[in-house]
């Protein structure tokens, strides 16, 4: 039996909000939208088949059908497209790293291309925590300094920084990183 270490479920247990129930705050979804306090804690990896797009400038550096989202309370989904279909010449390891208790260990990743380059703009999870495998084989990207579209819509850019939740238009929060959530 695979033991959760006491660690690991201190970093789990602080969190407030589990999607269970959605705060008096959370924007009430209306026909056609979704709410972020619907989504659970663990999250839930889910598959998604719309076309994602990822541009730096005029270079496309992705685009899927098969991406896999991470579904979690309060936060607007992270994508993930399958390395198969990124054009991985465009990256390089970037130094650092960092540790999700609900998705393990993560590595950063570059952009580089004809003498520039973003720094740390995705990440990704080569050996996923349990519940969180179909990460594997797969990279996110921090929609911020990228054109990113999700079935032919815009996406914006989960806020705070650090978070790399994408925005889609039926998506309601509010959303974690926004001024005040640092207690969600």
């Amino acid at each position: 039996m695979n033991k959760t270490p006491t660690w690991l479920e201190a970093a789990r247990a602080h969190w407030n909000w589990r999607g269970q129930s959605r705060p008096a705050f959370a924007v009430e979804p209306g026909p056609g939208q979704v709410s972020v306090w619907d989504f659970p804690r663990p999250p839930r990896v889910a598959a998604d088949p719309r076309e994602v797009v990822i541009a730096w400038g005029d270079v496309e550096v992705a685009r899927s059908s098969q991406c896999v989202l991470v579904l979690e309370t309060a936060h607007p989904p992270s994508f993930y497209i399958p390395w198969a279909d990124v054009k991985r010449g465009l990256l390089v390891r970037a130094s650092g790293g960092s540790f999700c208790e609900w998705k393990g260990p993560a590595s950063y990743w570059s952009l580089v291309q004809g003498g520039r380059s973003l720094e740390s703009v995705a990440w990704s999870y080569a050996q996923p925590l349990e519940g969180a495998e179909a990460l594997a084989d797969c990279v996110a990207f921090y929609p911020v300094a990228l054109r990113c579209t999700v079935g032919g819509a815009p996406v914006q850019a989960q806020p705070g920084g650090f978070y790399g939740g994408w925005i889609t238009p039926e998506l309601v929060g509010p959303f974690k990183g926004e001024a005040g959530t640092q207690g969600w």
